[in-house]
C-alpha cells in the first residue's frame, strides 16, 4: 500500500497541448507580422484631405442678409449672403444721368458738324460764283480798255471796270480763306465728336462695371459641400477679399501620406493601398497611389532648412504621397478632412 502511494503521479498532457498551441499561434502571429513588414511600407503620418474653398466677398459693405447657418449643406450657386447695395445703386443712377448728358453732347456735336458741312458746301458755291465774276470782270475790263483807246468811253468807266475786277478777285480770296477756315472747323468738330463718343463709351463701361459690382453684393457658393463656422453677423462691415467662412467639399476625398525617403524606392502610381482611419479602426479602406510629390515636405515650409550653413544634422526627410480612395462615395459618412490615418502600401 505504501509503495503504491509513493509512485509519482503522471502529468496531464493537456498542459503541453495548450503550451504547444500558444507557441504555434505566437509563431504564426510573429511570422505574419514579419512577413507583412517585409512586403509592405507603412506610415501613420497621414491625413484625409479634400477641397476647401473660402467664401470671399468681391465688394465691401454692410451685411444685409445671411441665408445660411453654421455647418449647413449647400449647393454650388446657392445664395449665401447679401451685402447692402444702396450706395452702389445711387452711384449707378448718377452714372446713368452722366451717360444721358454725354448722349446729348454727341447730338449737339453732330448738329454742329452738320451745320459746318453745310457752310462748307456754301463756301464752295461762293468760290465758283466768284470765279465767274472774275471772268466777267476781266472781259469787261479788256473791252473797256479797247473802247477807251477808241475814246468811246470815259476814264471813269474804265476805272470802274478795273475796280470791279479787283473787287471780284478780293472776294474770291476771301471765299477761299473762309473755305480753309470751314475745313479746319470741320476737322475740329469731327475730333470733338469722336472724343464725345469715346467719353460715352467710357461712361457705358463704367455703368457696366457698376452693375457688375452690384451683382457682387450677392455672394453665392463656389462649390457644393458643407459650411464651416460663420464668422459674420447681419449688419457687420466686411472688406472685399476678406474670408467670411469656408465650404468643405463633402464628395471628393483623398489621403496624403508622408513616407520616409527610405521607403519610397519601389513606389509608383497605381499601387494598391490599405487605409485605416484612427476614428474608425474597424473599417479598412482601399485605394491606390495617385502620385508622389516632387519635393519633400520640408521644402514647402515657411522656412525651409538650409544645410549649407550652420551645424549640419542629417534628418530623414518625408515625401508626400497622394492616395486615391476607391469607391469614395461609399465612405462619405465617415470621411472628414483632417482625420488621421495609417497607410500601408504593398511593395512586394
Amino acid at each position: 500500500m505504501e509503495q503504491e502511494q509513493q509512485q509519482p503521479k503522471k502529468k496531464s498532457p493537456v498542459r503541453y497541448v495548450i503550451i504547444a498551441i500558444i507557441a504555434i499561434a505566437a509563431g504564426i502571429f510573429g511570422w505574419t507580422k514579419i512577413s507583412y513588414a517585409i512586403t509592405h511600407e507603412s506610415t501613420d503620418d497621414a491625413q484625409v484631405e479634400t477641397q476647401i474653398s473660402p467664401v470671399l466677398p468681391r465688394v465691401s459693405g454692410y451685411v444685409k442678409m445671411i441665408e445660411v447657418k453654421d455647418y449647413d449643406s449647400v449647393k454650388a450657386g446657392q445664395l449665401l449672403i447679401e451685402i447692402d447695395d444702396a450706395d452702389l445703386q445711387t452711384q449707378l443712377l448718377q452714372m446713368k444721368a452722366d451717360y444721358e448728358a454725354a448722349q446729348a453732347d454727341i447730338l449737339n456735336a453732330q448738329a454742329a458738324l452738320k451745320n459746318a458741312q453745310i457752310s462748307l458746301s456754301t463756301n464752295h458755291g461762293d468760290i465758283k460764283l466768284s470765279s465767274i465774276k472774275i471772268q466777267q470782270a476781266e472781259e469787261d475790263y479788256e473791252r473797256n480798255q479797247k473802247l477807251y483807246a477808241d475814246q468811246a468811253i470815259t476814264k471813269k468807266q474804265l476805272d470802274d471796270s478795273r475796280f470791279n475786277l479787283e473787287q471780284a478777285k478780293q472776294q474770291t480770296a476771301n471765299n477761299k480763306s473762309e473755305l480753309s477756315t470751314a475745313q479746319s472747323r470741320i476737322a475740329i468738330l469731327q475730333a470733338g465728336l469722336e472724343k464725345a463718343k469715346a467719353g460715352l463709351a467710357i461712361k457705358a463701361a463704367a455703368i457696366q462695371q457698376q452693375q457688375l459690382k452690384i451683382s457682387y453684393t450677392k455672394v453665392y457658393a463656389p462649390q457644393s459641400g458643407k459650411l464651416g463656422k460663420l464668422n459674420i453677423v447681419a449688419g457687420q462691415f466686411v472688406q472685399a477679399g476678406s474670408p467670411l467662412f469656408q465650404i468643405v467639399n463633402d464628395t471628393t476625398y483623398w489621403v496624403v501620406a508622408n513616407f520616409k525617403e527610405t521607403q519610397i524606392r519601389k513606389f509608383y502610381p497605381g499601387m494598391p493601398v490599405e487605409i485605416a482611419l484612427d476614428a474608425y479602426p474597424d473599417s479598412t479602406l482601399h485605394g491606390n497611389v495617385a502620385s508622389l510629390s516632387e519635393a519633400t515636405g520640408a521644402r514647402f515650409s515657411v522656412l525651409p532648412p538650409d544645410n549649407a550653413s550652420g551645424n549640419f544634422v542629417k534628418v530623414t526627410q518625408r515625401i508626400p504621397v497622394k492616395v486615391n480612395i476607391d469607391h469614395v462615395s461609399d465612405y462619405s459618412n465617415i470621411l472628414r478632412a483632417g482625420l488621421s490615418a495609417d497607410v500601408s502600401i504593398k511593395v512586394n
